[in-house]
C-alpha cells in the first residue's frame, strides 16, 4: 500500500516519498484523543471502551498505562500551562490534570443539568476551553454508561477557567464531535458526525468565524467526509485540515478541497501532530496506533 494517495497536485508538497505508515501499538477497542507531550517525548491517548489511557514513549517505543480507570476518557488536549485537559464520558465532565497529578473538575453541568458526555476539546490562547458534548457516551454502557440526556441538546461550549463561566457557542449540531482552531484562531472548525448512527444526518465539517471576544458566526459547511465520518482532526500551519475518515486520513484545504489521503487499514477516529518538529502525524485507528511523517507541521499549542 502506498503511504499517500494524491488526489490533487497541491497535496504532493505535503508528502515524503520515502516514509511509510508505522504501526506503533495494537489491541485496543476504540483508540481516541491523542495528545503530544513534547517536553516528555511521549504521546498520551484514550482506549475508550477499555476505560484506560495509554502512554507511548518516543525514545523506547514502549507503551504503558497512563491512567486506569479513566472514567471512559475520550478527547484530550493541553492548556497553555502544559496541563492535560480530558473529556470524560462516564464522569460526564471535562477535567484538568494538574502538574502534580491531581485531577480538577473544570465543568460538569450547564444551567444545573449534567452534561451529556464531553467528546473532544481544544484550548484557545486566551486559556478558554472549547468542547463538544454529543450523547455518544450515554448511548450505551460500552462507551461510558447508558443514561438520559439532561440538557436535551448536543451543544458546543466555551468554558472560561478565569471566572468559571460556561456558555453555548453553537447549538444547531446533530452530534458535534472533533474541533480545531485555525492557526490565527480567527476560524473554528467543528465536525458533525450525526451520520453515525443516523445515515440521514450530517457527516461534514463546518467552519465558523471567531471574534476576539470568542463569539462565533458565519457558519458554513466546508467538507463532506466520506466514507465514514469526520470524528477528530487537526490543522497544520497552512490551515489544511487532516481529518479521520472511514478509509484513513483525509486532507482538506482551507477552501474545503479534498487534495489527498493517507490510507489506513482500519477506520480512523482521531489524529494529532507530534514529534520534535511537529511533523509526525499520530493516527488513532479503531484498534491500533499508527504514525507517519508528513512534510508540514501542526500548529504549535504551547
Amino acid at each position: 500500500m502506498e503511504p499517500f494517495e494524491i488526489l490533487d497536485p497541491r497535496f504532493r508538497r505535503y508528502t515524503i516519498p520515502i516514509v511509510f505508515l508505522e504501526k506503533l501499538y495494537g489491541g485496543m477497542r476504540w483508540a481516541e484523543g491523542p495528545v503530544w507531550f513534547g517536553d516528555h517525548q511521549c504521546l498520551i491517548w484514550s482506549d475508550l471502551p477499555n476505560n484506560r489511557m495509554l502512554r507511548w514513549d518516543e525514545m523506547s517505543g514502549q507503551v504503558t498505562t497512563f491512567r486506569s480507570p479513566s472514567n471512559f476518557s475520550n478527547g484530550n488536549t493541553r492548556d497553555r500551562e502544559g496541563r492535560l485537559i480530558t473529556c470524560e464520558h462516564r464522569g460526564r465532565r471535562v477535567t484538568r490534570t494538574e502538574l502534580n497529578g491531581e485531577i480538577t473538575v473544570l465543568v460538569d453541568r450547564y444551567q444545573g443539568r449534567r452534561l451529556n458526555s464531553p467528546n473532544d476539546v481544544v484550548v484557545r490562547s486566551d486559556g478558554t476551553v472549547w468542547f463538544t458534548d454529543p450523547t455518544y457516551g450515554i448511548s450505551a454502557e460500552y462507551e461510558g454508561g447508558k443514561a438520559e440526556s439532561e440538557t436535551g441538546v448536543c451543544n458546543v461550549y466555551r468554558f472560561d477557567p478565569r471566572d468559571g463561566s460556561l456558555r453555548v457557542v453553537a447549538d444547531d449540531f446533530f452530534r458535534p464531535n472533533g474541533l480545531a482552531f485555525s492557526p490565527d484562531e480567527k476560524r473554528l472548525y467543528i465536525a458533525d458526525s450525526g451520520f453515525w448512527p443516523n445515515p440521514e444526518w450530517p457527516h461534514h465539517i463546518r467552519c465558523f468565524d471567531v471574534s476576539d471576544e470568542g463569539q462565533v458566526h458565519n457558519s458554513r459547511v466546508i467538507a463532506e467526509v466520506s466514507p465514514g465520518i469526520a470524528d477528530g482532526f487537526r490543522v497544520d500551519v497552512d490551515e489544511n485540515i487532516w481529518t479521520s475518515a472511514g478509509d484513513g486520513v483525509h486532507c482538506y484545504t482551507v477552501g474545503g478541497d479534498l487534495i489527498g489521503k493517507i490510507p489506513v487499514p482500519e477506520k480512523v477516529a482521531n489524529v494529532c501532530f507530534g514529534g520534535p518538529a511537529r511533523d509526525r502525524l499520530f493516527i488513532c485507528g479503531h484498534t491500533s496506533l499508527y504514525a507517519i511523517h508528513v512534510n508540514t507541521r501542526g500548529v504549535r499549542m504551547l
